[in-house]
């Protein structure tokens, strides 16, 4: 599971997270619109929430 922000500012969505996902013989990619680098401390919830569904799935 890759998951990122497109608003990154420090690593730049198009510059790794498409690469990140398609490396990895099973990747998904999932993508967090307006969400920036420190996404999982400014948005803890969302990113949480989405990280045990994917493990639980």
């Amino acid at each position: 599971l890759v998951m990122h922000g497109d608003d990154d500012q420090i690593v730049p969505y198009a510059d790794s997270a498409p690469l990140s996902a398609k490396l990895l013989k099973n990747g998904t990619l999932k993508t967090y619109k307006g969400f920036p680098h420190g996404m999982p401390t400014t948005q803890a919830d969302t990113i949480n929430a989405d990280l045990l569904a994917f493990l639980k799935a």
